[in-house]
């Protein structure tokens, strides 16, 4: 009984050392990626228009507001009070176009980035299941250190399995 405990004692480490881990760049395969590529350029792009957008308020606001320092001194008060409501409902406008197109861009963000993450780890888990991965590591998230020998850098065999996906 004795040599029965003793030999599944010295075994278990073996089986241990049998177990595979891998790792992978999911970062740097999402950044090849032809959609992300595409769902970037998009994201820029309507960026981009939302801040010309928001600078054209600005100016908009900043010419009224010039044009009223000029003119105040000859409106009346009531007029004054007018016009300073109205300066501050631009203003106003503009934070909240500004809130708006931000909550915009995050929700765009959102939905053409999570098929492209769902895709990602779709092949991850295909790859671990195919290949017999007890765990496979994204580097990309800050793991400080991962051993070359005891891990397999997997992130080609993803991008080969991202490419049967599509």
């Amino acid at each position: 009984m004795k040599k029965i405990i003793m030999v599944l004692m010295l075994m278990a480490p073996m089986a241990t050392f049998a177990q595979k881990f891998g790792h992978v760049d999911a970062q740097a395969i999402m950044q090849a990626m032809p959609e992300f590529i595409k769902a970037r350029g998009d994201l820029e792009a309507q960026g981009k228009e939302y801040e010309n957008d928001l600078k054209a308020m600005q100016d908009e606001l900043q010419r009224k507001s010039e044009e009223y320092d000029k003119t105040k001194s000859t409106m009346n008060a009531t007029k004054q009070q007018e016009t300073e409501a109205s300066l501050q409902q631009m203003y106003m406008k503009i934070q909240q176009t500004s809130q708006d197109y931000q909550n915009q861009l995050g929700k765009m963000q959102q939905e053409k980035i999570a098929p492209i993450m769902n895709k990602i780890t779709t092949a991850i888990q295909n790859v671990g299941k195919n290949g017999g991965y007890v765990y496979i590591m994204d580097a990309s998230m800050g793991i400080p250190y991962i051993s070359q020998t005891l891990s397999k850098d997997v992130t080609a065999d993803v991008k080969a399995e991202i490419q049967k996906i599509k």
